[in-house]
């Protein structure tokens, strides 16, 4: 640095925020301390020792990281769209780009799959928002919350016959959601007597109300969801094959957010926290960079709805502070980051292949060798998947209908 010092290099990169550390042979106090409030991470005499050398580099490195997923989260500020649930990354864009597809087929019946908070009931609005019935209605049901009976009259409505004349008791949602969506949430516990009725309606565009002989015109789209497994429901036979088929014609399985990318997990956590915001007055807007850590580190077992609960938990505390701090999270999601810098792993020699092949036996026997479901989480094509189960001689390479097939023999 021959017209220059380190603190003069140290001083015009500062406003590019860097990680920086700082080595010198001639290292004192004085010069340590202000090494430290011109912003360096650590401050090194020579001779250096190579292990405190790895440790300072491995602190900053994960301080640099932690800085550049806080500034993508800062950037992307603007706009809370439908896109926005689901993430930036090539797997999340391939599903908002089928979701869109599927939205502008207005008559096509969507069925979501994904574990239960993964966000099915959000991409069904989302759906609806952005098909041609938007303007109409979209409501609401949860299956696993009412009886059959009660459900029933939900659904289809219910009229009697008194003195020989027919009285209207109660339209069903099928009638009140007419030109829009109704959107059956956990539909793998919709009752075994409501399940044809529900075909009928489907297949027919039409019912009857309960007591009733007259047919009802329903011009409803249908969006339903399931946490469960309806191929394993059928093959027990607690689910109607037939109901399973037309339901899935263009299947959409979102994944768990232990699979997504952290950018997508990054947006998400964006997305919540300004939808929070409004709600929590004083509460801050901004996550300390640790506190970010732990929430990339957390395997969140609840998916989104967990997630909603900590930020908003986390935001209440913070109240009256700057930033959203690692203590201000519940204590099982500050201990999975661990204590300090996180250890080198051990290694164990593999190949790409074997790595590749492991990973896709997994990801299929998850999801019960349903090959479109593994195909969306692996964020590849059917076809693909289909070619790399041939290359590897995979034994969990069951069709789902090869399932259902041998059940009916």
């Amino acid at each position: 640095l021959p017209d220059m010092s380190g603190f003069d290099v140290l001083e015009s990169i500062r406003d590019q925020q860097p990680v920086v550390i700082m080595m010198t042979a001639h290292g004192d106090v004085p010069m340590a301390v202000q090494a430290l409030q011109g912003g360096a991470e650590n401050f090194l005499t020579k001779p250096v020792e190579l292990s405190h050398l790895g440790i300072a580099a491995e602190r900053a490195f994960e301080k640099a990281r932690l800085r550049q997923m806080t500034r993508f989260f800062s950037a992307r500020r603007d706009g809370a769209t439908a896109n926005v649930l689901l993430g930036s990354s090539a797997m999340m864009k391939d599903l908002g780009e089928q979701i869109e597809l599927l939205s502008a087929s207005e008559k096509t019946t969507v069925l979501l799959l994904g574990e239960s908070g993964t966000g099915k009931g959000r991409v069904a609005e989302a759906v609806h928002a952005m098909s041609p019935r938007r303007d109409r209605a979209f409501i609401e049901v949860n299956c696993a919350a009412l009886t059959a009976a009660t459900l029933d009259a939900e659904l289809f409505g219910e009229e009697r016959e008194t003195n020989g004349e027919t009285r209207l008791l109660k339209r069903g949602l099928f009638e009140v959601a007419d030109g829009g969506s109704l959107f059956l949430d956990e539909i793998g516990d919709l009752g075994a007597g409501l399940q044809p009725k529900l075909l009928r309606v489907l297949e027919g565009k039409s019912f009857r109300r309960s007591g009733g002989t007259q047919e009802v015109v329903a011009n409803v789209r249908l969006i339903a969801a399931t946490s469960k497994d309806l191929v394993n429901e059928v093959t027990a036979g607690s689910f109607r094959e037939d109901l399973y088929y037309r339901l899935s014609v263009m299947p959409v399985f979102l994944p768990p957010l232990r699979a997504r990318a952290r950018e997508d997990v990054l947006e998400l956590i964006r997305s919540l926290v300004t939808e929070l915001h409004p709600q929590l007055p004083d509460s801050p807007m901004t996550l300390a960079e640790p506190t970010l850590d732990r929430l990339l580190r957390y395997s969140w077992p609840g998916n989104i709805r967990e997630l909603r609960n900590v930020l908003e938990r986390a935001m209440i505390v913070a109240r009256g502070g700057p930033d959203v701090r690692p203590q201000h999270l519940p204590q099982e999601v500050r201990d999975a980051s661990g204590a300090g810098a996180p250890g080198p792993e051990h290694h164990v020699p593999r190949s790409l292949e074997e790595v590749e092949r492991a990973h896709i036996e997994r990801t299929l026997r998850a999801h019960n060798a349903n090959r479109t479901h593994s195909a969306l989480e692996l964020g590849i094509s059917r076809a693909t998947l289909v070619k790399k189960i041939k290359e590897y001689g995979l034994p969990a390479a069951t069709e789902e209908r090869t399932a259902l097939e041998g059940k009916r023999r």
